[in-house]
């Protein structure tokens, strides 16, 4: 039973990791037909391989039997090896195996076994959020350096799996079925963890707090209900009558909270929350045990209302200049995901008595203190990198989520380029911090901890995205502010910096796109610079040098270092390849430039520009 609680554990891993790269490939995908263009039958099709694959445990999963589940896990441990691959087409069609697979797996596993699926689901999702945190937000095994573990993990599962059908030893379980309330509940599940509640970076950035402290917090929860005596006991008193209202009023009131506060209290919000949604699912499982159907069907309904859900979360976290009406409406999504659970919670099923887990005690116990403790190393806070002494390095870098033009995942490259060039202050722009569709990756945090610096970081969309402003030195008074917006939320970020004895302002900024009033934005960004000198003033301005905005900056007392330094004409910054504009800049007020260049990087789809300043 430890075996195949391990290989589900295993399958449900590769089945998130599956899922977070669908999104992730989907994206890049979208972006290019719908916003370059042009658009053509592979948006269709993509979209449509997409639903098959989350509808295949109602075909695959119709005849239950050991054989069939070493299949599937055996299917889905051999086309994981193709996500930790870095190229945009082998990820889909490897996360396209590996979520009609798994899914399937899933599916009979209720069927076989279903008051015990809830613990191998919470161990996969404990067991991916520390793939995670050991990774810097950033899944470790699927970067290409893990590929060789990865591999190896693979082959075990599909041995393990294998072996397994052999063993004749256990009587074959009843079965047992899933109502589509389940079904729906499951998928609500799934995604409320995926896009928000497994993610430590995501509760950290949605409340504004320490995401060191989040990561051990948000673990222990999730590990709750595997406790022995603990974990049982709550179960037992949630599933009386009137624990499911309490489930009810813990997840909806948390995540709502979480949303529209910050701070401490928003953080304790959303933790409440993931524990009330890990009980969910342990009662949506453990206790709608039920003759209805076999579970297939179900489940494939389940994933279709992930895929939709995850549609008006995108709308809401990345799109809202196309779709106005989803702008600022993030917890609308999550709202209507918690009434499916809710639905799923409040049907009446026969409850089950806890089963003696004294035989997990010592287990359960030495796995959380491990689990903790590759936490706390992973998240042990680190030295700063120390201001240079003589001449700054300021840099500005569009870094596009974490992709190259070629939507290959590129934040590792993307640190490299800041590295090798010497930067000490560098405004970022097209910055993700936890959304579905860039790995839910934080860029800002893995950046600034790779490369030693601090981050100052401003959510204009929904919490997940904006703009950051890394630098080195000790912690420097920071503050930020939005603007005016038509479109795409955007605003300014700030760092105080004390560099030989000066004070040194550093600013950073993303201005709007066609069709916004990109005028009205760079006011504003001015008005909060105000006179403070010297200053930098870094940024993807969408615009060309003799543009009416940059025109501003210069009657603000900002200059061009290429300019000054008779670099003419200056290089172009977009595209990364074959530049044909120049609208990035680091503009200087009461420094000395005294050289400015542009990377040949092409780790983002703009290229990073860079100006060493002396004091005057």
């Amino acid at each position: 039973m430890t075996l195949q609680v391990m290989i589900a554990s295993w399958v449900v891993i590769f089945f998130l990791q599956a899922l977070r790269v669908i999104f992730s490939t989907m994206f890049g995908f979208i972006y290019d037909q719908v916003f370059e263009g042009p658009m053509n039958a592979w948006l269709v099709v993509s979209n449509l391989l997409v639903v098959g694959a989350l509808l295949a445990p109602g075909i695959l999963a119709r005849k239950p039997s050991a054989r069939r589940m070493a299949a599937l896990a055996s299917l889905a441990a051999l086309a994981r090896v193709a996500l930790s691959l870095n190229d945009q087409m082998i990820r889909f069609w490897g996360a396209l195996v590996v979520i009609a697979a798994g899914g399937s797996y899933l599916a009979l596993w209720l069927s076989r076994r279903r008051p015990q699926i809830w613990k191998p689901i919470l161990l996969g999702l404990i067991l991916e959020m520390i793939l995670r945190i050991v990774g810097d937000t950033f899944d470790i095994s699927l970067q290409n350096a893990s590929l060789i573990p990865v591999a190896l993990w693979s082959v075990l599962t599909i041995v393990i799996s294998v072996w397994l059908t052999q063993n004749k030893q256990e009587p074959e379980p009843p079965m047992r079925g899933l109502s589509w309330a389940g079904g729906l509940g499951l998928g609500a599940f799934f995604f409320i963890e995926t896009s928000l509640l497994s993610l430590p970076n995501g509760i950290a950035r949605w409340s504004d707090t320490p995401y060191a402290w989040i990561a051990v917090l948000l673990v222990a929860v999730t590990f709750l209900p595997l406790l022995p005596h603990i974990g049982d006991y709550v179960r037992v008193r949630l599933a009386n009558p009137g624990g499911g209202i309490a489930i009810v009023v813990l997840l909806t009131g948390g995540l709502l909270l979480g949303y529209f506060m910050s701070g401490a209290w928003a953080a304790v919000a959303l933790l409440l929350a993931q524990a009330a949604a890990v009980y969910a699912l342990v009662l949506l499982l453990g206790n709608n045990a039920f003759l209805i159907r076999l579970p297939g069907w179900p489940v494939a309904l389940g994933g279709l209302l992930l895929l939709l859900l995850d549609f008006f979360n995108a709308f809401a976290f990345t799109y809202p200049y196309t779709l106005p009406q989803m702008q600022g409406m993030g917890w609308a999504v999550y709202f209507a995901a918690c009434l499916v659970i809710v639905w799923g919670l409040l049907r009446k099923h026969p409850v089950q008595k806890a089963q003696d887990l004294k035989h997990e005690s010592a287990w359960s116990l030495v796995s959380l203190m491990l689990a903790g403790v590759i936490v706390v190393v992973s998240v042990w806070p680190q030295a700063k990198a120390p201001l240079p002494k003589d001449r700054l390095r300021l840099a500005t870098y569009n870094i596009h989520y974490g992709y190259d033009d070629d939507w290959h995942t590129t934040l590792e490259a993307i640190a490299r380029t800041i590295e090798s060039e010497g930067v000490d202050v560098i405004a970022l722009q097209e910055v993700d911090t936890g959304r579905m569709t860039s790995y839910c990756a934080d860029n800002a945090y893995f950046l600034a901890r790779r490369l030693g610096m601090n981050v100052v970081y401003l959510p204009t969309v929904e919490h997940l995205t904006g703009i950051a402003l890394l630098y080195k030195g000790p912690q420097a008074p920071e503050d930020s502010t939005l603007v005016a917006s038509l479109q795409e939320p955007t605003g300014v970020v700030h760092a105080a910096l004390t560099w030989k004895g000066m004070d040194l302002h550093s600013y950073g900024i993303w201005l709007g796109l066609s069709d916004e009033d990109t005028m009205r934005q760079i006011e504003q960004a001015l008005e909060f610079i105000g006179a403070r000198s010297p200053a930098s003033f870094g940024g993807d301005f969408n615009a060309e040098p003799d543009s009416p905005e940059v025109g501003k900056v210069f009657q603000a007392g900002f200059a061009d270092p290429f300019e000054l330094l008779g670099i003419s004409p200056a290089p172009f910054t977009s595209p990364a390849i074959d530049p044909e504009s120049r609208i990035d800049f680091v503009f200087v007020r009461d420094l000395i430039p005294v050289d400015a260049w542009v990377s040949d990087s092409l780790a983002s789809d703009h290229r990073m520009v860079v100006v060493e300043v002396a004091q005057p």
